[in-house]
């Protein structure tokens, strides 16, 4: 990644924190904007801060997301309107603002992070499993479209991985429930996720595109 740019959303912990870790680490410039730099949850700040920009982007790893818990009758307005504008609508307009760039640089890797949510249910996943069902259909549109000017487009769906939001959520008799029902028998490393983003995101992912990739521990396939 030596020489490349990366900008990276919702990297202030967990997941997030990682990637931009290791991707320091292998050599990318890495872009980390706060909340207070980059409001997801406004459209134009989101298109001023693109307009701002004073590098080109190479990579960009939409990871920022939320996951208001509620079920089909009890979710609110506000949850709806917030869940959909950060988990979708934001990363489209990134998307939007930044692969022409890539496209006339001939050269751009973009990562989604899903959820494993979105390919399998839970209760109270509404809204949040709407959502990242469209980030992977985005992901799948977004790659037809820029794959001849050679970039490339994959979303991950990672599934319980070891975090502080996780342990923070959840008792330890629950995360060993958890454990227990993935067929590794633990939860994930968020350093794990973000060996596969690094590698999707690197020169030596030169064919993958299109794909949503479940990071899960065997979990969706029972």
């Amino acid at each position: 990644m030596n020489g490349r740019t990366a900008l990276i959303t919702g990297a202030a912990r967990g997941i997030g924190r990682a990637i931009a870790d290791l991707f320091v680490g292998k050599g990318a410039r890495v872009i980390t904007p706060t909340r207070q730099e980059l409001d997801l949850l406004s459209n134009d700040d989101i298109d001023c801060y693109c307009r701002d920009l004073s590098v080109p982007i190479d990579i960009l790893v939409n990871n920022a997301g939320i996951n208001p818990l509620a079920g089909a009758d009890g979710f609110s307005d506000i949850d709806l309107e917030a869940t959909l504008q950060v988990n979708l609508a934001a990363p489209m307009r990134l998307i939007r603002a930044l692969t022409p760039g890539m496209c006339a640089r001939r050269y751009g890797r973009i990562v989604n992070i899903s959820s494993i949510w979105s390919g399998v249910a839970k209760p109270k996943r509404f809204v949040y499993a709407t959502t990242k069902a469209g980030i992977n259909g985005m992901t799948r549109a977004l790659s037809v479209e820029v794959a001849s000017s050679g970039v490339l487009v994959n979303a991950i769906a990672p599934g319980f991985v070891n975090t502080e939001l996780t342990r923070r959520n959840n008792s330890e008799e629950t995360l060993k429930k958890i454990a227990e029902s993935i067929p590794v028998g633990r939860l994930a490393e968020p350093q794990e996720i973000a060996e596969m983003v690094a590698f999707l995101c690197s020169v030596r992912n030169s064919y993958l595109t299109g794909q949503t990739i479940f990071v899960d521990g065997g979990f969706t396939c029972q």
